[in-house]
């Protein structure tokens, strides 16, 4: 068990999940079971049309450990994360993991995440490009983007990390609180990269994970936001302004 700090939360947001829902939560709950700690905040707007929000209703109402978020006030994917956060930050846990719902992540890498966050880093980003990591079951198009992602975000802003898109990350409650409070530029899947770079000179480990990708495009809009976000950041960098949360 960890010394350092065992009252963590996950932050999942959630939409058109009712396929893999039961399968994701019961893996879930099996690593709950094993740690004896842990709470699961399951983010679900309007974007979702199925049955998740039902689903995710009544298992919080069977374990307590599940905790169903309703925020219909959500615009983007961006909103929903951080609402998944500030719920967890309002509720007084130490750290904070990020995950996608729907097995794209797996649940069996969060005991490596609390490892790496109780060994002395603020930060824990996990990694499909490092020894150990993977990505699988993902099309040329999905593997492309996030590989040139990593590579235009290294060159273009100075950093460093083997992984800038992964939406896979753990994060001490104290640095939460300082990029809730930070005007991020995302609106979509960016904000991993946006963060990682803002959050550069924490202290930090890189984790290797097995990433699943089924879903079989990015949005035309995401794919803009990303471009317009990475230059902003690139301007301030050439101007002597480089962001950055310390």
């Amino acid at each position: 068990m960890f010394s350092y700090r065992n009252n963590f939360a996950i932050v999942s947001p959630m939409a058109n999940e009712e396929k893999e829902f039961g399968e994701f939560t019961s893996i879930l709950a099996d690593e709950l079971d094993k740690l004896q700690c842990g709470k699961v905040y399951m983010v679900i707007d309007n974007v979702s049309k199925d049955r998740t929000l039902e689903l995710a209703q009544s298992l919080a109402a069977k374990d307590p450990r599940f905790v169903a978020v309703w925020a219909p006030e959500n615009r983007n994917i961006v909103h929903a994360y951080l609402r998944g956060y500030r719920e967890a930050l309002k509720n007084g846990h130490d750290i904070i993991i990020e995950m996608d719902a729907g097995l794209s992540h797996d649940p069996r890498a969060v005991p490596m995440f609390l490892r790496v966050l109780n060994e002395g880093n603020e930060c824990a980003f996990g990694s499909r490009f490092i020894n150990g990591g993977s990505i699988y079951q993902s099309n040329f198009k999905r593997t492309f983007l996030s590989k040139i992602g990593t590579t235009l975000s290294n060159v273009l802003l100075g950093s460093e990390m083997y992984d800038m898109t992964s939406g896979y990350q753990g994060f001490h409650a104290e640095v939460v609180a300082q990029f809730l409070a930070y005007p991020l530029k995302s609106t979509a899947h960016f904000y991993q990269t946006e963060l990682r770079y803002l959050l550069r000179k924490k202290r930090y480990a890189e984790i290797p994970i097995h990433y699943r990708a089924p879903s079989p495009s990015v949005s035309e809009n995401a794919i803009k936001n990303s471009l317009s976000t990475l230059w902003y950041y690139f301007r301030l960098r050439l101007a002597g302004q480089s962001a950055v949360i310390e």
